[in-house]
């Protein structure tokens, strides 16, 4: 298979991967440094990407299991160095004839040992440039790396087939750890293009200091995912409680920010804190504010549907409602775009005279 066929199922695979990622991704650089480097999340997608494509270059063609199952090559090769004296033995290469050099380089006898050097330079530039490995840890995850594609290939893919497809290779081992190491050395280069870093995150954690409307946003869904799994145990186990619900999720929203001073465990973890205008934890203040967003948000638009529902002449009824639903739907819209897109106070901020705070320093 060619290796542009390589790169075509790798970037056809890797949407769904980089969105499998992407949420422990937030979370870990919004609790680590309070913000997130655009450039550091395109080195981290990169990373990402390439690991598809080695993975993809060592798995794919599949062939067909009746295929495979008529193997009977050899399946190791142990010695150590095979590939040198394969390419001494059976590559066009002449020692007393400089013109059998160039035709040498061309063939597989000389390409596809370098090929598997090239496999994990890449490896070494990314663990020394973002994961900050020494030498001697480059060439263990190199060789771990490595040794990882080997045995896919000899389990027959994790014994989806009923032997390995491909050869495993002692030189291969060998070649990948050394391609990893080469990588080690050539990562200074990658300091000249783009910056280091370490000063990324400082970058990051400088940002974080404020709190922007995505991280809030993000607690935010984090927090309603917990009491919505909290809420899903109590209707498998306890059937559907609504004073149940309604107790777990006072005590999840008001309780917990009272006993963590003002965050809840999302806020927490993503390094937020609710405060008044002295800077300071205010009970009152934190339950006024809670209790001011419930009302905005929930009671309020529901109590406008629940008395329109109960208008008995049929027309009023109805037209009210589309005036009703229309205010609503644009209110959340645009305090959700504010919520999300902004770093203004919303209204139940104002009034109660809190505002949300980075712990990040």
């Amino acid at each position: 298979m060619g290796y542009l066929m390589v790169i075509k199922y790798a970037t056809l695979i890797f949407p769904l991967v980089a969105f499998l990622f992407t949420i422990p991704f937030i979370l870990r650089e919004y609790h680590k440094y309070g913000s997130i480097s655009p450039l550091k999340s395109i080195i981290t997608y990169l990373f990402i990407y390439y690991l598809l494509c080695a993975y993809f270059l060592v798995i794919l063609p599949l062939p067909k299991i009746s295929e495979v199952a008529k193997m009977t090559s050899p399946r190791m090769q142990l010695v150590p160095f095979d590939f040198v004296f394969d390419f001494l033995k059976n590559s066009s290469l002449e020692i007393r004839n400089p013109a059998t050099y160039l035709k040498a380089l061309k063939e597989s006898y000389f390409y596809v040992p370098l090929f598997n050097i090239f496999l994990t330079l890449p490896f070494g530039i990314f663990l020394r440039y973002y994961f900050k490995c020494n030498k001697k840890q480059v060439i263990i995850f190199s060789f771990l790396l490595s040794l990882f594609f080997e045995l896919t290939q000899l389990s027959g893919l994790y014994f989806i087939y009923p032997r390995g497809y491909r050869l495993f290779d002692v030189d291969d081992l060998i070649l990948n750890t050394l391609g990893g190491l080469f990588g080690y050395f050539l990562s200074r280069l990658v300091t000249h293009f783009i910056p280091q870093m370490d000063k990324i995150n400082e970058k990051a954690r400088e940002r974080g200091k404020i709190v922007s409307g995505f991280r809030r946003s993000v607690a935010f869904l984090v927090d309603f995912f917990i009491v919505m799994f909290i809420d899903l145990l109590v209707i498998v186990y306890w059937k559907d409680n609504i004073y149940l619900t309604m107790t777990l999720a006072i005590f999840y929203y008001i309780i917990i920010p009272l006993v963590l001073k003002g965050s809840t465990l999302a806020q927490k973890f993503l390094n937020i804190v609710v405060i008044d205008d002295e800077n300071k934890n205010n009970l009152s203040k934190l339950l006024l504010r809670k209790f001011l967003a419930i009302a905005i948000y929930i009671i309020i638009p529901f109590s406008l549907c629940y008395i329109n529902l109960n208008i008995k002449k049929e027309l009023i009824r109805e037209l009210l409602g589309i005036v009703i639903i229309g205010i609503i739907f644009i209110f959340y819209l645009l305090s959700t775009i504010k919520y999300l897109f902004t770093k203004k106070e919303m209204l139940y901020e104002k009034i109660s005279k809190t505002k949300l705070k980075s712990t990040i320093e």
